[in-house]
């Protein structure tokens, strides 16, 4: 019987000098549209049908020299998979839990620590979902957290952090926030600004433009800046003037769509005037911390997702468009696919739906769509 290893397990392979080779039995369409990627992840689709049809060994492009982590959308046709491959000789292992045990994977990485001020970047790798925490002594503020909120409050416990306040970037439309549950886990105040929760069940505190936000031992300055355009009233959180906590409002590789509250081309206006108006008189040297990624190739070689703005600015064209026009004609046709059950998700996220656990999963599964892409 071919042993499990769990989502934690294969990200240390992924990041192991030999990598790791992957046969995702998934259909087609599946994998194409979402799967398992690294620097150094070498990923084969086959389906278990066709290793039935055809014999482990005419799929020439499956090593027999190196381990392979077999996976499926729950772990049980991978299961089946690896017992194929281990019947002829192969080193198989499967994923258990599947895709879904990937998408609820969490990973903390240090984006920068000093004296007074220490920075991680919470990533979620199967959906592209970036949270953070910001510390200063032993007090922390959580930014966009993911419904996860245990592996929040675990990994304060292993820090020795107290969490002060929790912060949502905007009301999010892809994934269900954790922000609320976990202030109410740690007795931490929870903000967001007011426009986004407008129809929300939930108490908040209201998140206000400019304003600062004192916690720890107080030397860390952290100023939240409106800049709307993906939502009504996303805002951007400015930590220390040299780091950027950027939400959906900025990416690595593009912009925050600005579809999926409705009212696309209006809110392509407003993230015009955001480009313009905010962004414009931003710094070159400010590292961009974003709120998602969309790509594994977006990962900088110290492990985190940022850039500086600098660079960003060097590779977004619309981050130097004078025309309204045609900035909104190409924040509006470049938004791809809408990712499924935004609708439902927004009202999670306003508490107006209460789904169980395992509908909490469904809805998440798949990658980030929420970048314009330029």
């Amino acid at each position: 019987m071919p042993k499990s290893i769990t989502a934690d397990e294969l990200k240390q392979r992924m990041d192991s000098d030999e990598g790791a080779v992957i046969l995702d039995v998934r259909a087609s369409g599946a994998y194409d549209e979402w799967r398992i990627q690294g620097a150094k992840v070498q990923s084969v689709n086959i389906q278990n049908s066709k290793l039935q049809q055809y014999g482990v060994k005419h799929f020439t492009q499956i090593p027999k020299e190196r381990e392979v982590v077999t996976v499926c959308a729950k772990g049980i046709a991978a299961q089946e998979a690896a017992q194929m491959l281990a019947a002829e000789g192969y080193q198989a292992v499967f994923l258990e839990g599947g895709m879904g045990a990937w998408s609820e994977f969490y990973e903390p990485v240090r984006v920068v620590e000093s004296e007074k001020l220490t920075i991680y970047q919470m990533m979620r790798l199967a959906k592209g979902c970036l949270s953070y925490f910001v510390v200063s002594g032993d007090a922390a503020i959580v930014i966009d957290a993911g419904r996860h909120i245990d592996r929040y409050i675990n990994f304060a416990k292993r820090k020795g952090l107290r969490i002060q306040y929790v912060f949502d970037t905007h009301l999010h439309a892809d994934h269900i926030s954790g922000g609320v549950e976990l202030a109410k886990a740690v007795g931490a105040d929870y903000f967001i600004a007011p426009p986004e929760a407008e129809g929300a069940t939930f108490s908040y505190t209201p998140l206000e433009d400019g304003m600062s936000i004192s916690f720890g031992d107080s030397t860390v300055k952290v100023i939240s800046l409106r800049t709307p355009g993906h939502t009504l009233a996303s805002t951007c959180f400015l930590v220390d003037d040299q780091y950027l906590l950027s939400g959906d409002t900025l990416f690595v590789s593009g912009l925050g769509r600005s579809d999926l509250k409705g009212r696309a081309r209006e809110m392509a206006q407003k993230m015009f005037e955001t480009v313009r108006t905010t962004i414009a008189h931003l710094p070159d040297d400010l590292m961009v911390l974003p709120g998602h990624y969309s790509d594994f190739r977006e990962i900088n070689q110290n492990g985190f997702v940022g850039e500086t703005l600098r660079d960003i600015r060097a590779e977004n064209p619309m981050l130097h468009m004078t025309d309204e026009s045609q900035f909104v004609e190409m924040a509006v046709g470049n938004v791809g696919v809408t990712p499924p059950n935004h609708e439902t998700i927004i009202a999670i996220n306003r508490g107006q739906l209460t789904p169980s656990p395992v509908e909490e999963s469904e809805l998440e599964i798949g990658p980030n769509r929420c970048a314009v892409k330029h």
